[in-house]
């Protein structure tokens, strides 16, 4: 039995939900309240389940995994009918530095716990944690712009015109942005391809508004 722990905000268990989407994996889905105040992954219960206390966390029978990367890793590993990398080392090596832009570049520094411990240790408000987050996607959407924009396997998607690993990362970055009210005028490649991932069924599933945990009103 498959089983996704997520938060229906969380950019990293988003990005499992359209993976496991696009390679057509029934899943059922745990949510953990990450909600300040509520920090249900910081719980003995959820700790018993995962020590790192952070989601998504996976588990596919006997296998259990915690981080997206090493999770999505597994899925194209074990489920490769619906392949979310090219053919040929150096594409997919291409396609890896297009995610971990987000992955390593991106997402740590505008996680959760670093803005939380922004306001609690540095007294950083609203408006300074919001220009953290602002900076950092773009910052890292400048550089992601450059290289899509001007490669010549960028199609309808990250990767010609089927949606793959690039993609996966894209656009729970992207909803984040939007969430955050940053400007993403300068960034119309992603924005395209944002776009076109979210006309599709899996990424449409896997948005945020979309999960059971997600507020109703």
């Amino acid at each position: 039995m498959r089983t996704l722990y997520g938060y229906f905000r969380s950019s990293a268990a988003y990005r499992v939900r359209i993976a496991l989407g696009l390679k057509g994996l029934d899943y059922k889905y745990e949510a953990v309240n990450l909600m300040p105040g509520v920090s249900e992954q910081k719980s003995d219960a959820y700790r018993a389940i995962n020590p790192q206390g952070r989601v998504p966390y996976f588990v596919d029978d006997d296998v259990k995994l915690s981080q997206s990367p090493a999770i999505l890793e597994y899925l194209e590993e074990v489920y490769p009918g619906t392949p979310l990398l090219p053919e040929g080392a150096v594409n997919r090596a291409y396609v890896r530095q297009l995610a971990n832009i987000i992955a390593c570049d991106i997402h740590p520094l505008n996680n959760l716990s670093v803005l939380m411990k922004l306001k609690a240790e540095f007294g950083a408000d609203d408006a300074a944690t919001k220009k953290w987050y602002a900076d950092w996607i773009t910052e890292g959407f400048t550089a992601l712009e450059k290289i899509v924009s001007t490669n010549a396997h960028t199609g309808r998607f990250s990767f010609g015109d089927t949606p793959g690993l690039a993609d996966v990362y894209l656009a729970p970055q992207m909803w984040n942005a939007r969430r955050f009210e940053v400007d993403t005028a300068a960034f119309p490649t992603l924005v395209r391809i944002d776009a076109a991932c979210n006309t599709l069924e899996p990424f449409k599933n896997a948005a945020p508004e979309n999960q059971p945990d997600a507020p109703k009103n």
